[in-house]
């Protein structure tokens, strides 16, 4: 299997573009899944500043599903998991209780500077078609290159030396017959409270696109296959009662990584695809200040 390695895309690329400050320019295309997520599962996640918008035990959360041909850290691919929505008046902003990227350098940024849960990741891709053939260099595509294919991919998370498997995207058939109209929405979110950005944050993502309403994509626990994990004996339950281990940290951060991955398997109830994406991120303010002994 071919696959998308983290940090890959950045290394050769010049000096880092987020140098240049706000704001930081995206292009690519993405798509926007929107689930209704149990309430119960989103809490933790939330800062105690924040109330979750939720009906009925349901908050609305899901993903955002990204590769960027244009960044400041160059070529990359990010999920966003986006836990739920939270209540701040007068506003409502989504919070992310995960960020998977596969690039070290954008890794960073998101953490240091935006406040939010990076993490580094392996985003393999393959044709779906060609599942049961080998695959060449001419199958391994971005999101959504070549609509009528058929997309898979599936996600690792790195953690130290080990690929811990996330989930499994089946990207649905779609095709160019209409690309939908041009729109320019701002997407806010909370973000930070983390051990690398204290802080509570806001900011905003501009977006500017062509958006369609497309068939959900299928979300589903992976099946870890031995090309692409360090100790293929282990399963992910495996890898959480084997972090358990380490201390309360990683624990924690285990509960975290499974809470997210629930986050993901709730069922979608709409998707937007954003092609032609051209995305402007403000630099965060800070909301509350937390200081750190």
């Amino acid at each position: 299997m071919e696959e998308s390695r983290a940090g890959s895309s950045s290394s050769s690329s010049s000096p880092s573009g987020y140098a240049l400050g706000p704001p930081w320019l995206f292009r690519g295309r993405a798509l926007y899944q929107l689930h209704l997520v149990k309430a119960e599962i989103v809490r933790a996640f939330i800062p105690k500043e924040f109330k979750l918008v939720e009906a009925f035990g349901y908050t609305l959360g899901g993903l955002f599903l990204a590769h960027y041909d244009e960044s400041p850290a160059g070529v990359f691919d990010e999920l966003v998991v986006l836990a739920g929505i939270v209540w701040n008046p007068p506003t409502s902003c989504a919070w992310a209780s995960r960020v998977l990227v596969n690039s070290h350098e954008a890794c960073r940024h998101g953490r240091k500077e935006i406040g939010l849960p990076s993490h580094v990741a392996i985003f393999s891709k393959k044709n779906r078609k060609a599942l049961e053939q080998p695959l060449n260099k001419s199958q391994i595509s971005s999101i959504h290159p070549k609509l009528e294919d058929d997309k898979e991919i599936q996600v690792h998370e790195m953690e130290d030396t080990s690929q811990i498997s996330i989930c499994n995207i089946s990207l649905p058939i779609a095709g160019y017959s209409w690309m939908g109209p041009k729109i320019k929405i701002s997407l806010p979110s909370f973000s930070g409270q983390t051990v690398y950005n204290p802080n509570l944050l806001k900011y905003s993502c501009q977006v500017e696109c062509r958006v369609r309403a497309v068939e959900a994509a299928k979300i589903s626990r992976l099946m870890i296959a031995k090309a692409t994990i360090t100790e293929p004996e282990n399963s992910f339950d495996n890898f959480k009662a084997k972090e358990k281990k380490y201390g309360d940290r990683l624990a924690t951060e285990d509960v975290g990584r499974d809470q997210s991955i629930e986050v993901l398997l709730s069922k979608p109830v709409m998707a937007l695809e954003f092609n032609f994406l051209k995305m402007q991120v403000e630099a965060p303010i800070i909301i509350h200040s937390e200081s750190r002994t």
